[in-house]
């Protein structure tokens, strides 16, 4: 299957069980992962037979700078729903890292990464 990818996007939220995360909020990085055929966009050099990254990109920032959630579980559900019923894709993949989740200890981030797929 063909994918867009957009990878790293980094954003400003407000999501975490601890009150201090919702107060005071902390830095997500956000992959996308777009399965779709590329195939007749390819051939033609359509625009309009793709689907337009930026507009992905806000949807995504929309989401993660938004409404708190308490779990990164659910901030990948939100922007999995958002991107299958915006954007003609068969299926999307998301994964949200938190690079300061508030675990003692050393780590480049803790993640969750949920696929869905569309109902076309």
């Amino acid at each position: 299957m063909d994918k867009i990818i957009l990878e790293g996007m980094e954003f400003y939220g407000y999501h975490g069980v601890l009150a201090e995360e919702q107060a005071l909020g902390q830095r997500f990085v956000v992959d996308v992962e777009l399965c779709l055929d590329l195939g007749p966009a390819g051939r033609a050099d359509d625009p309009d037979m793709t689907v337009n990254y930026a507009r992905v990109f806000e949807q995504v920032q929309k989401i993660v700078g938004g409404r708190p959630y308490r779990l990164i579980e659910s901030v990948a559900e939100a922007v999995a729903a958002e991107i299958l019923e915006r954007f003609p894709v068969s299926e999307v993949a998301v994964r949200v890292k938190k690079p300061q989740a508030p675990v003692p200890g050393h780590f480049a981030w803790m993640a969750v990464e949920v696929r869905r797929r569309g109902k076309k």
